[in-house]
């Protein structure tokens, strides 16, 4: 890489700082941490997405359980030197000054150090703000020519490039750093921008400058998946690659890094477990209700691939326990693949529009035709909830067409409405039920869609759709989205079974709803049996004239591995939990078919296990689980498997996978580019 490479590249790094501070900035304003100082440490202000705020949270909180641990542990030897904190990378970072608020630097400093350009601007606004130099107290004149760009009592400010190690280390002992004090370094998404050498060689200098020690970093991981493919893709347009992850791809690998280097205990975790297992009950609520949110896939995944290290070296720190044992997160692992489904991209010389959305649903109208409506998507070149119905139809055994359409008539308009479901009635009728505008506003009402040819060719482009209102006029029975809706009999009637999903006025639900198909009338019928746990984005099958209920998310935002069967009895339905061996790993936002007597679970997200969710094959009979990996090799591009709609076509041994993606954190939004099919043939011959 020639000085311009690295010039543009540094420059780039940097405005990570900028984009940073916002959040930071944002995050504080609408209350997840108490930090009256990051506002102003940065020029403007900008209001951040709930899921950023959330992702900035568990970051802030991570790094203050790190720094308050050191700060304990610190202050348990009576008569040792003052401790250290030396935050690399600091950029715009408000923590000296919350930290002096609080009380904490009356037995510790910080020392600062970023690229020259941050160090100063951040100098700068500090000598220009009043409410800053309060805390700051007396500082030295700033000389141009020097690294320390400010300094007073018990914070220095020192701008330096952190591949310069010998300068760094000179300057520093400059600046009054004390090898043989007890120090606590952090790097918050610091390490991952370095070449990997240099990032090896930082590690192992601190290993060797500081006789008492914890290193702290978090950043990313896990880049070979769907989410860190698309992560990396992300870091990559803003000329900031992320570095080393291939070869330090987990926390186990993180952790042997910093043993190889010196240091002599290490821990290292993800954000959910971090989330679980340190933070209080009582906490995670208070956040979980400070905004109305509904992007729990994206949450969890960005969770997954970011992590907190802590590694320590020397007498004085070996006794803190900066992430004690804790049982709060068991790891749950699934079992080896008993076997591959293959996947491949649908492709043909006739396709259509692809189906680039997600929070939508899926419906087999007929064995040639399948519909999908609603959800969030691309659509005439921009972002946003999709009001074009999309059908597929299969013009020979192996060819599909893609075709959009729009509502016709003088009826009811398709609403915008996602995560809602759909049913079909007949070949030409489907029922919509429930789903939402925004995360406070359901759409209300159930729709009917009617379709019907404009002539008699097999041309889906002359389809049309007809929507009207169905049920009674002023019906609110149904006012929630992530539920699922699924056919059962009682008394040789059809009826629709409503269970679960999420309400405004409720985080998760855990009623259910039987609507008669004949009369579009909601009727009571008898559930007898233990209530299972509310719960939403579950799954849900027609199975011997009940419902199979599988996974979902429940109360506390966990993940569920529970399989319930409302099972049909004489006087109406009881309510059975199905035991699995080996039981499944808890997920969610998973799809779910039936297939000779076996519940095949499709994709979703899980945060016990740092694999990713293929398909989980359950043997309802014997009550035994078995794994199937989805082999994605011809498949172009990350097919991430959650928000998603799936469709069997038995006689194929096939599932056609439509759509799926979400708003992945502040990496852009990102949606499966195409329809996939998975071959279900090796399933078929074990029977």
């Amino acid at each position: 890489m020639g000085p311009r490479s690295r010039e543009r590249r540094a420059a780039a790094v940097q405005s990570t700082n900028d984009s940073s501070a916002l959040s930071k900035s944002s995050l504080a304003a609408r209350g997840y941490v108490q930090d009256a100082f990051a506002a102003l440490l940065v020029p403007g202000a900008a209001r951040r997405t709930p899921l950023i705020h959330r992702g900035y949270y568990v970051r802030a909180r991570a790094v203050r359980h790190c720094v308050r641990a050191f700060l304990e542990g610190a202050c348990a030897f009576p008569g040792a030197p003052r401790a250290q904190i030396l935050s690399l990378g600091a950029g715009s970072d408000s923590l000296y000054f919350r930290l002096k608020t609080a009380g904490h630097l009356a037995v510790a400093a910080v020392w600062e150090v970023d690229f020259p350009d941050v160090a100063r601007r951040k100098a700068e606004r500090i000598r220009d703000t009043p409410e800053l130099l309060a805390l700051t107290g007396p500082f030295q004149s700033w000389d141009p020519t020097s690294t320390l760009c400010f300094e007073s009592s018990d914070y220095r400010i020192l701008g330096l490039d952190l591949r310069q190690l010998q300068r760094l280390d000179q300057a520093l002992s400059a600046a009054g750093l004390d090898a043989a004090a007890p120090t606590l370094l952090l790097a918050e998404a610091v390490l991952t921008y370095l070449e990997p050498a240099n990032a090896a060689a930082l590690i192992a200098w601190a290993a060797q400058r500081f006789s008492s020690a914890i290193f702290v970093i978090y950043e990313q991981m896990r880049p070979h998946d769907a989410f860190g493919q698309f992560m990396q893709q992300h870091f990559r347009q803003l000329n900031s690659p992320l570095h080393g992850l291939d070869h330090f791809p987990d926390v186990e690998a993180q952790q042997q890094r910093f043993l190889q280097a010196g240091w002599t205990a290490c821990s290292a975790m993800d954000m959910n477990e971090f989330y679980r297992c340190f933070l209080p009950a009582e906490e995670r609520r208070r956040m979980e209700n400070l905004e109305p949110f509904d992007e729990f896939e994206e949450w969890h995944l960005k969770c997954a691939h970011y992590f907190i290290l802590a590694a320590s070296r020397g007498d004085a720190v070996s006794q803190t326990l900066v992430f004690p044992p804790s049982e709060a997160f068991p790891r749950i692992d699934p079992a080896s693949p008993l076997g591959v489904f293959p996947a491949s991209v649908v492709t043909s010389d006739r396709q259509g529009p692809d189906l680039k959305r997600y929070g939508h649903a899926s419906v087999l109208l007929s064995p040639g035709i399948i519909l999908s409506a609603g959800g969030f998507g691309e659509q005439e070149g921009r972002h946003c909830r999709v009001s074009k119905f999309h059908v597929f139809s299969r013009y020979c055994d192996f060819e599909w067409k893609g075709s959009q359409i729009r509502s016709w008539g003088t009826g009811a308009q398709w609403d915008g409405r996602l995560h809602h479901t759909m049913t079909r009635l007949s070949d030409t009728q489907v029922l919509v039920l429930g789903g939402r505008l925004s995360p406070v506003t359901p759409a209300l009402g159930i729709l009917q869609l009617r379709f019907s040819k404009s002539n008699e060719n097999n041309n889906t482009e002359d389809l049309n759709v007809a929507i009207t209102k169905a049920g009674p006029e002023e019906d609110s029975t149904l006012s929630c989205w992530r539920h699922s809706t699924t056919e059962v009999s009682y008394e040789n009637q059809k009826y629709l079974f409503v269970y679960g999903g999420r309400s405004v006025a409720e985080p998760v639900l855990g009623d259910w709803h039987f609507l008669h198909v004949g009369t579009m009338a909601w009727v009571r019928i008898p559930v007898e049996g233990e209530v299972p746990e509310g719960r939403h984005s579950h799954s849900a099958c027609s199975w011997q004239g009940g419902a199979l209920i599988a996974g979902g998310l429940g109360a506390s935002e966990e993940p569920l591995s529970s399989v319930l069967f409302l099972k049909p009895v004489s006087c109406g339905f009881l309510w059975e939990s199905i035991v699995i061996q080996p039981p499944i790993t808890p997920r969610y936002s998973h799809t779910a078919h039936v297939v000779n007597g076996k519940l095949l679970l499709v994709g979703g997200v899980w945060i016990h296990s740092s694999s990713v969710p293929g398909v989980t094959v359950i043997d309802l009979s014997a009550g035994l689980s078995f794994e199937y990996q989805i082999d994605t090799t011809c498949v172009p591009w990350p097919l991430m498997l959650h928000n998603h709609t799936s469709i069997l076509l038995p006689e194929e041994h096939q599932l056609l996978l439509l759509g799926g993606g979400g708003n992945c954190f502040s990496f852009g939004t990102y949606f499966n580019p195409h329809t996939v099919t998975l071959d279900l043939s090796s399933l078929s011959a074990r029977q």
